[in-house]
């Protein structure tokens, strides 16, 4: 059984097609192995994966590398993924099955407020991230997470979205006649995409373009 840590929070038709993009996507990663899967969906919107078959291990391992796991117990020093749930003055708050809070000192994402923090390298509510978690000290955000943000402020801008699949995001694009105007959409969670600009588009113009098709949150990165 692996718990995955990206959350499934949309409703309605919206929720069905989300659950058939996940399932898509756990069979592009596993389908190759002797394993079968079930996937459900608990009642904290995580996935539940159970497994069966000859590469159980194997198959398991594969998710958690792709997904994250929300796990039942934390290491301290172990690096885990918990999806943004909250902000605050006082700083972070991420989803991992419980509630872990990251002081504003712990984010190590340079200065201002979080909320200043989340705006300036655009991230949008249930975003997963990766953090470190600590016995005797607060938890904090993930060397390797840091290094992935501040790689977002050096390219050539982003549009981050959320409450969307990867092909949602796609075809909303490419209908509003931005083809041209992104290299990709990259997948940072189930429904958490970024989409990378082409040099000299502008990240909020596209967001003003195409908000109106997403009901979902955007936040620009602007380089």
């Amino acid at each position: 059984m692996v718990v995955l840590a990206t959350k499934l929070y949309v409703e309605g038709d919206a929720r069905e097609r989300a659950t058939d993009s996940l399932r898509s996507l756990i069979d592009n990663e596993i389908g190759g192995l002797d394993v079968a899967f079930d996937l459900s969906i608990r009642d904290d919107d995580f996935p539940e994966v159970a497994l069966e078959g000859e590469d159980v291990v194997v198959a398991g391992n594969v998710l958690r590398e792709e997904f994250g796991e929300i796990g039942t117990d934390l290491e301290p020093g172990e690096t885990y993924v918990g999806t943004l749930e909250s902000w605050s003055d006082e700083g972070f708050v991420l989803d991992a099955g419980r509630p872990i809070e990251i002081p504003a000192d712990e984010l190590g994402l340079g200065p201002g407020s979080p909320t200043q923090i989340r705006e300036r390298y655009g991230l949008v509510q249930h975003l997963p991230l990766r953090f470190v978690y600590r016995e005797d000290e607060p938890p904090r955000l993930a060397d390797e997470e840091r290094d992935h943000l501040y790689e977002w402020t050096r390219g050539d801008g982003r549009l981050n979205v959320n409450s969307a699949t990867r092909a949602e995001v796609r075809a909303t694009l490419n209908r509003a006649g931005h083809a041209q105007d992104y290299v990709t959409v990259e997948r940072l969670g189930l429904l958490e995409q970024s989409v990378i600009c082409t040099e000299g588009t502008d990240p909020p113009g596209l967001l003003a373009s195409v908000g109106e098709y997403l009901p979902a949150e955007l936040r620009c990165v602007v380089p």
